[in-house]
């Protein structure tokens, strides 16, 4: 069984999340007696559990512990799998005593002296300890290395399970118990691992809130575990830990192949974003994409293709431009006479003359033709409507609310309505197709940038306070180019959250002061035309990768259901 793993090992590592699943494997062979061969001369476990009964009654008899009701025998639906020959089944209260921890009061707590072990303590080497007077501990409460304890209250996933202590001499704190075996019958590194894989059934019987949760000492004493012969338990622990250790190596190895393999990925893109114009890229391109599939190897890879294709666009070195189109200077122009004609048909407020954007603010140098403008010289911001909570209703006309604003489109998943006859006095607020729209509260969360076009599916709907509409002057910019440069790292990296009543947002004025760099409108087209070209070829890279993972977990999948077999 164990050649199966290591003849193996680069096919279960390299699935996803391959060598948590591996050690996990590991862990589950090893209670089911197939990492190690049997030996016929080993002394049964049999003799194990009679020793465990003797000493029970030793101890029973000299007052050291209460004599407890028989646990219930152990039932065929509560053996999970066949044990091999010479081992048992055994409840835990049967071989262990557990004392609990002592509740310390806050009070008792001092700066130094005797560390209390908390929860926290287990699982994180690096939790602060409370202290406490040593003088002030029963002996009962005291630990030191080798002390064996089972945390019993907790997170699931985090906190459950058997530790063995070995940080030095420090007291007890509630919801951990030390443990003390009855007849020696465990390896204690064997009982850890053997308690350890069965969490899942330990954290299923815990109750208690969504935070903190409990397992009663009851359900600990009840639960079933697999007594192996002594010398096998040893011979078992040898092979984990050997495993261990090359599950380390891998992950180590994995991690610096996947550091380099980003490093080297990173240094090609940054080649493409260094190119002097479009022919230059397209001849970085073309080596590049001689290696995609080398290179973009992994889903972070491919984003990070995704955002230089990003950069690339609005930096104007995606496509050639043409010298016979209209230059930015014509389009600022038209939009100066449409503001112009709004303002005096009294829809617009005349605006202050805006600074000009400064050499410090120039992100990088615009090809010919191009401009850089502040954005409130070519788009209209429109702030939502502090519609009323009491007007909400189920149907009618929805409301775009910021829960609504996804990535790219509008999530209608949660919605909240007015009537169409209250929403016929908020004609201006009303969304039409094609609109623009950017929330103001967590603009950017773990998944990108929170932004929406209005497609018609999503009409009738009205803007919402804390939404903003970001509509261009004299159709000057389409909305293709908006949404890539909203993406690109340029916008993405300007925005520096505020706080508002601790929630982080932004504001359309700091949006309507940021430089934007405007290119002719028929390149704009060519540039969307490509970027729509190149991140589908990303989304088809994409999906090779995810079907090729599926196939390598469904392999990985056959050898571990081989494995436990």
């Amino acid at each position: 069984m164990t050649a199966l793993l290591t003849d193996n090992l680069p096919l279960l590592a390299g699935a996803p999340n391959g060598i948590q699943k591996l050690r996990e494997l590991i862990l589950e062979l090893a209670v089911r007696g197939k990492l190690v061969p049997q030996d016929p001369s080993d002394e049964p476990a049999s003799e194990l559990l009679k020793r465990i009964a003797e000493e029970k009654a030793r101890l029973v008899a000299e007052g050291k512990i209460r004599k407890q009701k028989p646990l219930a025998e152990i039932g065929e639906e509560e053996k999970p799998f066949e044990l091999p020959e010479g081992w048992e089944w055994v409840r835990l209260g049967d071989s262990l005593e557990m004392i609990n921890g002592r509740a310390f009061k806050p009070a008792e707590w001092k700066a130094s002296g005797l560390p209390i072990v908390r929860i926290q303590n287990l699982n994180r080497e690096d939790a602060p300890f409370n202290y406490c007077n040593e003088d002030d501990v029963d002996a009962r409460h005291l630990i030191n290395d080798g002390t064996f304890l089972i945390s019993w209250s907790g997170t699931p996933g985090t906190s459950f399970g058997a530790f063995i202590w070995r940080r030095g001499k420090a007291a007890l704190n509630q919801h951990i118990f030390s443990c003390v075996q009855k007849g020696k019958a465990f390896f204690e590194d064997f009982l850890q691992i053997s308690i350890n894989t069965r969490l899942d059934e330990l954290i299923s019987k815990a109750h208690g809130g969504v935070g903190l949760q409990h397992v009663t000492k009851g359900k600990l004493e009840a639960l079933t575990l697999v007594l192996p012969p002594l010398a096998e338990q040893h011979r078992i622990v040898a092979k984990v830990d050997e495993l261990m250790a090359l599950c380390d190596r891998l992950e180590a190895r994995q991690a610096d192949a996947d550091s380099a393999h980003a490093r080297l990925v990173q240094a090609l893109l940054d080649s493409l974003t260094q190119a002097s114009d479009a022919d230059d890229f397209a001849a970085s391109w073309q080596r590049l994409a001689e290696h995609f599939h080398s290179l973009f190897t992994s889903e972070s890879s491919i984003d990070a293709l995704k955002q230089t294709l990003l950069q690339l666009a609005v930096m104007g070195k995606l496509v050639p431009q043409d010298p016979s189109d209209e230059p930015a200077s014509e389009l600022l122009k038209r939009i100066a006479e449409e503001k112009a004609r709004l303002v005096a048909e009294g829809k617009l407020r005349k605006q202050k003359p805006l600074a000009e954007v400064g050499e410090g603010e120039k992100l990088f140098e615009l090809p010919q033709g191009w401009q850089w403008v502040r954005k409130t010289e070519v788009f209209n911001f429109l702030n939502g409507y502090a519609f009323k909570s009491e007007w909400f209703k189920p149907e009618g006309i929805r409301l775009l609310r910021n829960v609504n604003v996804s990535h790219g489109a509008a999530n209608w998943k949660d919605t909240a309505c007015i009537s169409e006859e209250q929403a016929a006095e908020f004609q201006g607020f009303l969304l039409a197709e094609n609109d623009v729209v950017l929330t103001l509260d967590r603009p950017i969360i773990s998944t990108g940038l929170k932004y929406a076009v209005i497609s018609s599916s999503d009409l009738p709907c009205l803007l919402l306070q804390r939404v903003a509409k970001i509509a261009p002057y004299a159709g000057a910019v389409s909305v293709g180019y908006l949404s890539a440069w909203l993406n690109s790292r340029f916008f993405v990296e300007s925005i520096d959250p505020g706080r508002s009543n601790g929630v982080p947002h932004i504001s359309t004025n700091q949006v309507a002061s940021m430089p934007f760099a405007l290119p002719p409108l028929p390149e704009q087209h060519r540039i969307v035309a490509k970027l729509d070209q190149l991140m589908s070829l990303c989304d088809q890279l994409k999906s090779h990768l995810t079907a090729a993972r599926q196939l390598h977990e469904r392999l990985a999948g056959v050898l571990v259901e081989q494995a436990v077999a």
